[in-house]
């Protein structure tokens, strides 16, 4: 039997974006399709929808925040769920640890883990994670002392979210790395952007990252992955198309945009979790 689930996702301050998924199949995932919906003012509830009022609270919550210089980590930004991998030697089977201070959502610690056992299984097994979540102490310290041009400054870094890592190779640079490509080409299956591609330091203004991943969850990581967008180019795509839907491997996945300077009441199925 299925699973249905509901997913709230914030778009910064400007909306929520609402995903709605079907069961998820996370070994051989590619994209179907992408059809745009209906409008969002011609919705309508029906006896299968309901209207729930968003608290101001959950604006800046979720896997899918924007994090840059524009838009900052807000307090109730910062995932609740961060802990220190080195002590929980479960979550870190496969892969190896920088140090013994390395801290991650253990959401999102379980997902990696589930890239690496995918990655393992390939042949590609020679990962370590450098850097995860930061406090803004830290990341001021390491702006302090790497610059504007490979740092960002406390309060503007994704790594203060606890949604980011650093993953290197212990045998060599992630750029020229098996482990490096084997990300950039397979990590959306699991939820995973490579957050500072190459060819979009022009849209992120961040110089080319193989070694940074951000965690944003399907179907999202997918429509990234297909239409070769940054995160910021897929912000702007989903306020644009409003309604969308995607095909991920055999199964259906709906993606909403809702502006909150419009309305705070969202569209849900009944009876399901959001």
């Amino acid at each position: 039997m299925k699973k249905w689930g509901f997913l709230l996702f914030v778009v910064v301050s400007m909306g929520i974006t609402v995903a709605e998924r079907l069961e998820i199949f996370k070994d051989k995932v590619e994209i179907k399709h992408f059809v745009p919906d209906h409008k969002i003012d011609e919705c309508e509830t029906s006896n299968s929808t309901q209207l729930v009022e968003i608290g101001e609270e959950l604006v800046f919550q979720g896997n899918l925040l924007l994090v840059n210089n524009e838009y900052p980590v807000h307090k109730e930004s910062i995932k609740s769920d961060v802990v220190n991998l080195f002590e929980h030697r479960e979550l870190t089977e496969g892969y190896e640890l920088l140090d013994s201070e390395i801290y991650l959502s253990e959401e999102v610690a379980n997902a990696f883990s589930e890239l690496i056992d995918a990655a393992g299984d390939e042949g590609v097994r020679y990962f370590s994670i450098n850097s995860g979540f930061r406090d803004f102490n830290e990341q001021n310290a390491l702006y302090q002392q790497m610059g504007s041009s490979l740092a960002l400054p406390a309060g503007h870094s994704e790594h203060n979210l606890g949604l980011s890592l650093d993953v290197g190779s212990t045998q060599m640079k992630m750029s020229e790395a098996p482990e490096g490509k084997w990300i950039e080409k397979n990590a959306w299956k699991y939820g995973f952007i490579l957050r500072y591609p190459k060819d979009k330091t022009h849209v992120t203004g961040i110089q080319y990252e193989p070694w940074h991943i951000r965690y944003v969850g399907l179907p999202h990581s997918a429509i990234i992955q297909e239409k070769n967008f940054a995160l910021e180019e897929y912000m702007d795509y989903l306020r644009e198309q409003k309604n969308l839907t995607a095909t991920v491997n055999g199964e259906e996945y709906t993606v909403t945009y809702y502006p909150i300077e419009t309305s705070n009441a969202i569209k849900v199925p009944k009876n399901n979790k959001y």
